[in-house]
């Protein structure tokens, strides 16, 4: 008797710790219970759905087209500080898109950087913006950027890493910046991003458990943002975005937890390995941060930069992480990209 209570008592343990590490299934737009789809969206050859939105000059019209990849908890509903006279002037179209499981853009549990660049590019040819293309990557929108410059660079025209994600893992960085860049980020914050890399089927567990805190910015830790950061934070409570209620609804799991996770996982390639996509001199790289940037650490943006003297490394004083919602920065940045200003 004693031999079966114990038997029963481990497979009732081990069945609530399965269903504590499962995700919970997504609620995909469009799907019976799911969110309704309001948004225009291309369908890709693997059958999935992109939401997207077009603003700036026609396309047809354009001499510059710009995809603007947003970032960790944000959608292609994210409202960017750009003068409507400056996109006149430079003739300027923008195309947004919520990533895989943000927004009305469905689940993909496989995504990864490969996969993120190649959706980019599959936008592109779906709504006809032609050969060629500038990417814009913001936080960890960043790390598509970097598929694109692998996987797609003939398509680029120019690109942008905006105040980027860095990977902790990344093969060419010495183990010893990895550590010290790993350990300036509060502990909650080193301890996800490791469960991330080494042991993402805990990853669902881990930001959802009540024991330990997992990511600072999610918890409502302000001290991981800088002054400006604080007084921008303040600026956008006052006039929320539009549509912030559709990015994670159909599911964290699906949106922000799979974004960490392909952020996090194990690269097909080396950012120090990649070429110049334009040795000619026929486009640009940027690499943008805020010299007060408390999320991402410097020391490795700075590294990559060095061992890639084909980017333009910028780095923006007395601004911190949200320095791409002042509005003569973002303007700087466009003009640094399409003009070489």
């Amino acid at each position: 008797m004693i031999v079966l209570v114990a038997i029963a008592l481990t497979v009732g343990l081990l069945g609530c710790a399965f269903q504590a590490l499962k995700p919970p299934p997504p609620k995909i737009c469009g799907s019976p219970g799911g969110p309704p789809v309001t948004s225009p969206r291309v369908k890709l050859s693997d059958g999935r759905h992109l939401a997207y939105r077009e603003f700036g000059v026609p396309k047809e019209e354009a001499k510059h087209k710009i995809i603007v990849v947003h970032g960790f908890g944000s959608s292609k509903d994210l409202s960017l500080p750009v003068s409507q006279e400056l996109v006149e002037d430079l003739s300027i179209y923008f195309l947004s898109f919520d990533r895989a499981g943000y927004g009305e853009s469905d689940p993909y549990p496989l995504r990864s950087v490969k996969s993120e660049a190649f959706d980019i590019q599959e936008l592109a040819d779906k709504l006809q913006i032609g050969s060629k293309f500038y990417v814009i990557g913001i936080s960890l929108g960043a790390y598509p950027v970097w598929g694109c410059l692998k996987y797609i660079p003939h398509r680029l025209s120019g690109a942008s890493l905006v105040v980027p994600f860095v990977h902790y893992w990344w093969p060419c960085v010495p183990a010893n910046l990895s550590r010290e860049s790993l350990s300036s980020l509060p502990l909650s914050d080193q301890w996800a991003f490791r469960v991330a890399h080494y042991a993402p089927w805990l990853f669902h567990w881990w930001m959802t458990q009540k024991f330990f805190p997992s990511l600072s910015f999610l918890s409502g830790n302000n001290s991981v943002f800088s002054r400006s950061d604080l007084e921008m934070l303040q600026k956008l409570s006052e006039a929320p975005s539009v549509g912030q209620e559709k990015i994670t609804q159909q599911g964290d799991h699906e949106s922000r937890f799979r974004d960490i996770l392909a952020g996090y996982a194990k690269w097909e390639f080396d950012p120090s390995d990649l070429k110049n996509p334009f040795p000619d001199n026929e486009g640009s790289v940027h690499i943008w941060r805020g010299g007060e940037d408390k999320i991402i650490p410097y020391k490795l943006n700075h590294y990559i930069a060095e061992k890639l003297p084909w980017i333009h490394y910028h780095v923006v004083p007395d601004y911190g992480h949200l320095l791409f919602f002042e509005s003569h920065l973002y303007e700087a940045i466009l003009k640094a990209l399409l003009l070489g200003e």
